[in-house]
């Protein structure tokens, strides 16, 4: 169980904090909620505390685990599908995954493609969404600024091609 004021990730749309727990009645039913404060793009989530777990939220990561992550990004291999369809749907079930070495995978990839051939509006809309995931969090783990974040994602997928 999570606690106000704790750092959590939720796997579709990245690092907040929690702000309260709430108690609503909803069809009758009376839940408990986290109330989750989205910085990107000042989201509010409600989600069930019951739930919280098969929704896949959980802590940030720590410092040295984002370190590792940026390491490890130039060597993560990623191969092309040239099927949109299939593409698509392989990177949005990475994005669900909640594990950000497969989140980098779709953003490393996407830049590839981009690229070589640009993008739909459907995967311009996904590499953005990629990199806030990966971003937000890295932002409250190593306690930086968005942009230095940024530029250093950036750096280390472009080391890789």
């Amino acid at each position: 169980m999570f606690s106000i004021g704790d750092y959590v990730v939720h796997p579709l749309h990245g690092a907040g904090q929690i702000e309260d727990i709430v108690e609503e009645k909803i069809a009758g039913v009376k839940k408990k909620y986290y109330v989750f404060n989205m910085p990107a793009g000042s989201l509010v989530l409600k989600i069930p505390t019951s739930s919280a777990g098969t929704v896949g939220i959980r802590n940030v990561i720590t410092e040295s685990e984002a370190d590792k992550l940026m390491e490890a990004i130039p060597d993560l291999k990623v191969e092309p599908n040239s099927n949109w369809n299939k593409r698509y749907q392989e990177n949005l079930s990475r994005l669900k995954s909640g594990d950000l070495y497969e989140v980098a995978k779709v953003i490393k990839s996407l830049v590839q493609r981009e690229g070589q051939r640009g993008l739909s509006t459907g995967e311009r809309k996904m590499l953005y969404n990629a990199k806030q995931i990966i971003i937000s969090e890295i932002v409250l783990a190593k306690r930086s600024g968005y942009e230095d974040v940024e530029n250093t994602l950036m750096d280390a997928i472009r080391k890789s091609h």
